[in-house]
């Protein structure tokens, strides 16, 4: 009897929960869950088109890898009683350091796309980022969000396409538009080209059989709206509506003649702040900083451009002894942990910039899924903050942290 008293007192079964989406996420402790949750929820051609990157994907290991090269170096007997995350970027404030980075075509993770998202960023108080290549306008995430809102830029040969964008943008009450400067011509992701992936997917036999084999997925997007680039639609560029490949939409619309003499075009047309996105060396970062520019994003476009440019985190460093404190720097790629916007703080980064992190997210969970990313990489930065010592951002610094191979 007193075997089977003792079983009751530790035998406790979870309660099933009938929200499958709820359901999902019980178990979810990291991005890289989320990850492995996308994985299995979603067609091998769309999952690839998120998590894949150009040619051997040297550049995107390194991205994250570059975080592990530095380990923290803890104080203790430091009050971490009221600990404080909240920061400042373009002139306004922050929850915490982050910015949502722009990705294209974000409803071929969920249907809700780039909604999701930039309600989930107003949620968190942090900025979103819509992408040119969005799958939803302008006006449209205007219409559901409130929240900070920046306008990714990529510049079309059609000049006046661009104007209107911009325009467009300044009427929505968008506070910042972020140029991606690293696409003079779009960089061979090869997952892409192995699946034939095209935008939207094109429908053949295997389409079909992965669809079958992915229902959750198939459902949700066959009973939504078709999927075109939301901000050119109608537009003599093409907006997608026909299957496209990437590759070939990009190396015909975009303007590789784009330079630094541009930045006065633009200032003539937006009358707010500018982001430069696709640094990846000092020398670019100091020009950026004498043309006066408000910020600069240390960015190789998630690995998906150049493979063997250098990871932004192992960049940021010489970046910040350069121009810290002239032009705001973002640290963006690799982020996955709360730990990892710490570490970025601490070599002189003002914020960070997440993309794939919160598609995971998407992908694994829609809107529920992207607040989870956002409130573990908070929780996470509040949880590291505490572990070294640090009450606030300003406790973040060099002398917090060691690169291990010095």
């Amino acid at each position: 009897m007193k075997f089977f008293s003792t079983l009751r007192s530790v035998l406790r079964f979870r309660k099933f929960e009938t929200d499958p989406v709820a359901r999902r996420l019980q178990s979810v402790a990291s991005v890289s869950d989320l990850r492995d949750i996308s994985k299995r929820r979603l067609p091998g051609g769309v999952f690839d088109y998120i998590d894949g990157a150009a040619e051997d994907e040297v550049t995107l290991r390194r991205n994250s890898e570059a975080y592990n090269s530095v380990e923290f170096k803890p104080r203790v007997f430091r009050d971490v009683s009221n600990i404080s995350v909240a920061s400042s970027l373009l002139g306004k404030p922050l929850s915490f350091p982050l910015v949502l980075a722009p990705t294209g075509f974000g409803r071929i993770a969920h249907s809700q796309g780039e909604l999701a998202v930039a309600r989930a960023a107003e949620r968190a108080n942090i900025p979103y980022t819509l992408s040119t290549l969005g799958t939803r306008s302008i006006e449209d995430i205007a219409e559901v969000s409130n929240g900070r809102k920046w306008f990714q830029v990529y510049v079309w040969r059609d000049r006046e396409l661009v104007k209107e964008m911009l325009e467009r943008a300044s009427a929505s009450n968008y506070e910042a538009i972020a140029i991606t400067v690293d696409t003079a011509v779009l960089g061979r992701r090869e997952r892409d080209v192995r699946q034939g992936f095209t935008l939207p997917p094109k429908i053949g036999l295997g389409t079909i059989w992965d669809g079958i084999l992915h229902p959750g997925w198939t459902w949700d997007f066959v009973n939504a709206e078709p999927i075109s680039f939301a901000n050119v639609r109608g537009k003599s560029v093409g907006d997608g509506s026909d299957p496209v490949s990437l590759a070939g939409y990009i190396n015909s619309q975009f303007d590789p003649s784009l330079s630094w003499s541009d930045i006065e075009w633009f200032r003539s047309i937006w009358k707010g702040p500018i982001v430069i996105k696709g640094i990846q060396t000092v020398e670019d970062a100091r020009i950026a900083s004498e043309m006066d520019l408000e910020a600069i994003a240390l960015s190789n476009h998630g690995g998906r451009q150049l493979d063997g440019a250098p990871a932004p985190f192992e960049l940021l460093e010489s970046v910040a002894q350069a121009v810290g404190g002239e032009i705001e720097i973002i640290c963006d790629g690799g982020v996955r942990r709360g730990s990892d916007i710490a570490k970025a703080i601490s070599l002189g980064a003002d914020a960070c910039m997440a993309g794939r992190a919160y598609l995971y997210g998407l992908g694994a969970a829609g809107e529920r899924g992207v607040d989870f990313v956002l409130e573990h990489l908070k929780e996470g930065l509040v949880r590291t903050m505490a572990l070294t010592g640090a009450a606030s951002l300003e406790d973040l610094s060099g002398d917090l942290v060691r690169i291990r191979d010095r």
